[in-house]
Parts: C-alpha cells; structure tokens; sequence
C-alpha cells in the first residue's frame, strides 16, 4: 500500500467519522471512518516496518580469485645428503 496510500486512508476515514453528518439507514458511516482510520494506521506502521527491514546491509565479502600464472617448464630440485665417509643416506 505504501505510505501515501496509508495516509490517504487515514485522512479519509478522519472526513468520514469527524465531518460528514450523512446517514445511510443500513450503514453507519462513521463506522467506515473510523475502519479506514485504523487500516491506514496499520498499512503505514506494515510500510514502516518493512522499510527499515530492508534498509540493513550485510556485507558479503566477495572471495578474492588468485591468478596462477602458467608454468612453461618444469623445475625439480633435488637434494642429496652424504655421510663423511661418501655414501649416501637411505
């Protein structure tokens, strides 16, 4: 309904139960006004209510992507360890 809609509820159920002096015999109409006066007050406090719901931010951090450059060629290390004596460990 929004807020404009809600205040417009309001104010025309204010006219209908505070100013008009009309009588309809099956109907009261400052009865409808006082009906609209209390939907427009629930519409605008509903619209409140979910304005501020969905004005909170979360922050979602996005996981960075990390660029492997391509490795052309191939590189092995190896690392040989001997005893005094020459020989190697095993």
């Amino acid at each position: 309904m929004g807020i404009g809609g809600s205040i417009f509820l309001i104010a025309l159920g204010a006219i209908l139960a505070f100013a008009v002096e009309f009588d309809v015999g099956w109907l009261d109409i400052n009865v409808v006004g006082w009906v609209l006066m209390v939907a427009g007050l629930a519409g605008l406090v509903l619209t409140i209510w979910f304005w501020q719901n969905r004005r909170r931010t979360t922050v979602v951090q996005q996981p960075t992507e990390r660029v492997v450059p391509l490795q052309t060629e191939r590189v092995e290390e190896r690392h040989e360890v001997r005893r005094p004596s020459g020989r190697l460990y095993e």
